[in-house]
């Protein structure tokens, strides 16, 4: 059975009102790979893990795969080796060490939606607000080391 990246019931209204499609133009993701990537990243960002509660129906769970095509797989490994300090948790041949990944994936995606929800709180237009976030973290970071660079995540506009 194919492993599947679980978003929180909690989240769910938030991660479908960041899609950009014809029902909502004012989304910022082309995909909901692009929204729990940019979370988990963003969770890692302010060091905040959240385990999940309740997981949503919709959107459902989503391959691991869709993440590998779209390259998050080093994201998904870099984030369980920096969280476990163990290379080991990169083997391809151990089916636990894979959920081990997964699980820190998720709860970093939904930690990271969390402090989303919370910055967005209030705003109108997601996308300028999310800007500003980013432009924030690079000005800050722009002086010292960064980790990630969560721009990467923004659409060409």
């Amino acid at each position: 059975m194919a492993i599947r990246i679980k978003i929180a019931q909690d989240k769910a209204n938030l991660v479908q009102s960041l899609i950009f499609n014809n029902d909502n133009s004012q989304g910022v993701f082309s995909t909901y790979a692009d929204i729990i990537a940019f979370a988990a990243a963003f969770g890692k960002k302010h060091k905040f893990r959240l385990p999940l509660d309740v997981i949503a129906k919709e959107p459902s769970p989503i391959s691991l795969d869709v993440f590998s095509s779209r390259g998050y797989d080093v994201l998904i490994k870099l984030l369980a080796i920096t969280e476990t300090k163990n290379p080991q948790i990169i083997s391809a041949y151990d089916a636990t060490a894979e959920e081990e990944r997964v699980t820190i994936f998720e709860e970093y995606a939904n930690g990271g939606l969390m402090k989303l929800q919370e910055q967005l709180r209030g705003s109108v237009d997601y996308s300028e607000r999310i800007l500003l976030i980013l432009s924030h973290n690079k000005n800050l970071t722009s002086h010292a080391e960064t980790n990630f660079d969560l721009t990467k995540f923004l659409p060409d506009i």
